[in-house]
């Protein structure tokens, strides 16, 4: 058995953990809402999108996905970028032999380029796709932060996509489906124009140790007590998806280069056993260890921007402070998640959660690569005085 480790997984994956989002995204969608799956990277977003591309099309629905990171990013003038779009849903729907694309793309020329879209979906795309419900996965929505104009208008239109419903019934056929590392507020600022204000935000949370056992189909031929195993390992990782099929894939590489064949580790032993691969194998010279990325993607995440690195870093410096009091019975007060923008950042970066409403290290890999000291000297390394 292969651990998947980075990337999307197929939809039949073995590995593939079915979490409550599967069944939210896949329902709020056939129900006709708008979707948008927003979470740091490597949380599984991918591998949900294509997932639910596939059950849907099983049941003959017209699924389109777009890619935004395809379409250009700060060079890049409004009327290609829109053009880029407009084009994607063209071909991806096969409408070369009923339109003529440069022919009616010139008739549109007097347009703005968002009136193009609106024009394109209500003359073309919904008159031509017939009988049938479409769904549009806009994926790296990410993407939209790196553009040179602003892309309210864009979301406008996803907005007046769905208000349309209520009036034109060729609109009921369509939904959509947005997922990036971002937040409504990062992506649009006037929360009175918003769709993000009329959809269903769908939550990925980490793997739950009942949902993790088809992974133990791997760890059923290395090991004799699987499910311990297994039970350490989301100790360490907290069912962080990255983290976990890594974890998974690691202990199994190293059986089999030590040992070749199926080992029974002592009883009561197998807790040290796992926290001593973590810490030589992951921890321990993480940054050349990390292969595939992944730590350093936290990290770059954090330190990118020179003026708000101070900031997340000060929050974060907080969470540990509190946690490690909180350990020692010290003090019971937590910081409390306020929607912050400095808090937006922390958590898309993944290092920390919103749990139950407050602020905690997400896993115990990474309180124990970003430590107190590590935050101290990337701290001392700015150059600001924070």
């Amino acid at each position: 058995m292969r651990y998947q480790v980075g990337g999307s997984l197929k939809y039949d994956d073995s590995t593939y953990i079915v979490r409550q989002a599967d069944e939210q995204l896949y329902t709020g969608l056939k129900t006709g809402d708008f979707c948008y799956v927003f979470d740091s990277h490597q949380t599984g977003k991918s591998s949900l999108l294509h997932r639910t591309i596939h059950r849907l099309e099983k049941e003959n629905h017209v699924c389109v996905y777009l890619s935004l990171a395809l379409l250009g990013t700060n060079q890049i003038i409004p009327i290609q970028w829109y053009k880029g779009i407009i084009f994607s849903l063209f071909h991806k729907l096969n409408l070369t032999k009923r339109v003529n694309f440069e022919s009616w793309w010139e008739q549109q020329s007097e347009l703005e380029p968002v009136q193009r879209l609106y024009q394109f979906i209500e003359q073309v795309f919904l008159k031509e796709i017939k009988n049938n419900r479409i769904f549009i996965f806009i994926d790296n929505i990410s993407s939209l932060l790196s553009l040179n104009f602003p892309v309210d208008d864009f979301f406008i239109w996803i907005r007046y996509c769905y208000e349309q419903q209520a009036h034109n019934p060729s609109f009921q056929c369509l939904g959509f489906a947005l997922f990036g590392v971002a937040s409504p507020s990062n992506l649009i600022a006037d929360r009175h124009r918003t769709p993000f204000n009329i959809g269903q935000a769908i939550k990925l949370c980490d793997f739950q140790l009942h949902e993790a056992m088809p992974l133990l189909e791997g760890l059923e031929e290395v090991f004799s007590q699987p499910q311990v195993i297994l039970q350490h390992i989301i100790h360490w990782t907290r069912g962080q998806p990255f983290l976990t099929q890594k974890l998974c894939q690691l202990v199994v590489q190293v059986v089999l280069e030590s040992y070749k064949e199926t080992i029974t580790i002592p009883k009561g032993a197998e807790g040290y056993w796992v926290e001593q691969l973590v810490r030589s194998r992951i921890i321990q010279h993480w940054e050349f260890q990390d292969e595939p990325e992944h730590l350093r993607t936290i990290r770059n995440r954090l330190l990118f921007d020179e003026h708000k690195a101070g900031k997340l870093l000060n929050i974060y410096q907080r969470v540990l402070q509190v946690e490690e009091l909180r350990n020692r019975n010290a003090i019971d007060n937590l910081i409390p998640a306020d929607n912050s923008e400095e808090q937006t950042e922390l958590l898309l970066s993944g290092l920390v959660e919103n749990y139950n409403g407050y602020l905690r290290v997400k896993n115990s890999i990474y309180r124990n690569v970003f430590t107190p000291q590590w935050v101290s000297r990337q701290l001392e390394n700015l150059p600001f005085s924070w």
